[in-house]
């Protein structure tokens, strides 16, 4: 184990709990900067737009990972998420989550 992950805790780890618990993707990137490549199958709500739309992702009933470019944006949405009782861990930037997948 190393020092991040004792800091931090294994995010791989939860990231396969959370797929086996069919989990959905969120890309939080704007809508431009997913059309130029995202994780299949994923959803895009930009981060400036979470907000209003907690309603709808309550309705999915599954457990979220947030993913954005580098893991900054993803790391807030899943704060807020977290914080109006949605299951969210961050999976950091999309492209070394899809590695993940």
């Amino acid at each position: 184990m190393g020092l991040l992950d004792f800091l931090f805790g294994n995010k791989t780890k939860k990231i396969e709990e959370f797929i086996e618990k069919d989990a959905v993707i969120l890309d939080v990137r704007t809508k431009a900067e997913y059309d130029g490549g995202a994780i299949p199958g994923s959803k895009n709500i930009p981060l400036q737009q979470l907000s209003v739309q907690l309603s709808e992702i309550k309705k999915w009933k599954k457990p979220v990972i947030t993913c954005c470019a580098s893991g900054m944006r993803s790391g807030s949405a899943a704060t807020i998420l977290r914080n109006n009782d949605i299951e969210a861990v961050n999976g950091g930037g999309w492209a070394s989550l899809q590695k993940k997948l």
